[in-house]
């Protein structure tokens, strides 16, 4: 995923989190590489004390959380005990004093960490602390969700003669992404996905043997949703189960498409979207 991407991700995750939670500070960032953590994304802030701070595993509140892969929450940051105190002054500097700090964790690591915050030394209460989760397990999907697609375009582009089989598990995972994207409730997020699964679509189509790409042809994002399932083999009982519609929505957005590809089955539908560059 491209670095203005996890930016913009990040940014709009935390303006999430102070909404849900009543913050009026939040902060955070994800690793940079493999073993870099630095605070990337502010918003509620007066100063710039905290942008840029790098965080080791195990000192202040978020290494406390880097280590333990749990939320973790102080009423007054500089005179905690539970946590060491190595950024009191970037802290400091802000005026924060109440904190918490949640994990994003993607495949079993974490990959960063979510800081809200008060200036005031109250216990955040349980609407802060699930908001904050909350967050976090939107900002993981996204990042989970990504991930995928960015390692499915690499596959399509740099074995473009690869085994059928591969090709095969290919266009499973893009329909699997494509279910997935509905269920996502941020709307930016799953135009983001959808956005993915369409270059994916493109940049695939071709290979595995297929005839030249086709262009020109139109589906709704729900038509495409429907023929990536049927190309998986799905029946279209199974197919409603998988996009969360009834068997006969699921039968019009076949008919429909069909039409739109001049196409006389099922299969030949499939085919047809493959050469118009609509799946891989």
């Amino acid at each position: 995923m491209a670095e203005s991407d996890r930016t913009v991700d990040v940014r709009t995750t935390l303006l999430r989190m102070r909404r849900r939670g009543g913050l009026p500070v939040a902060f955070g960032g994800l690793f940079s590489s493999a073993r870099q953590f630095r605070i990337s994304e502010l918003t509620g802030t007066t100063t710039n004390s905290l942008r840029g701070l790098a965080v080791t595993p195990g000192n202040g509140l978020g290494g406390k959380v880097l280590t333990m892969s749990r939320p973790i929450s102080v009423i007054d940051y500089p005179t905690s005990r539970a946590i060491s105190h190595e950024y009191d002054a970037a802290v400091g500097a802000e005026g924060l004093r109440s904190m918490l700090a949640v994990p994003v964790v993607v495949r079993g690591r974490v990959r960063g960490v979510l800081y809200g915050a008060l200036r005031q030394p109250l216990a955040l209460g349980d609407r802060a602390l699930n908001a904050a989760m909350e967050a976090a397990r939107e900002l993981q999907q996204s990042l989970a969700v990504q991930h995928e697609a960015q390692r499915l375009m690499t596959v399509t582009q740099q074995q473009p003669d690869a085994d059928p089989a591969l090709w095969e598990e290919v266009r499973e995972a893009h329909g699997d992404l494509r279910a997935l994207a509905q269920q996502v409730t941020d709307p930016q997020l799953r135009e983001r996905i959808l956005s993915a699964c369409g270059r994916l679509a493109r940049a695939s189509s071709g290979g595995a043997g297929d005839v030249a790409a086709r262009p020109g042809v139109e589906l709704s994002p729900r038509e495409v949703d429907v023929l990536a399932c049927v190309a998986s083999g799905a029946t279209n009982s199974a197919a409603a189960d998988r996009l969360g519609l009834r068997p006969e929505t699921v039968k019009s957005y076949l008919r429909s498409s069909m039409r739109k590809l001049g196409a006389h089955t099922r299969l030949h539908a499939v085919v047809e979207a493959r050469r118009a560059g609509l799946l891989p």
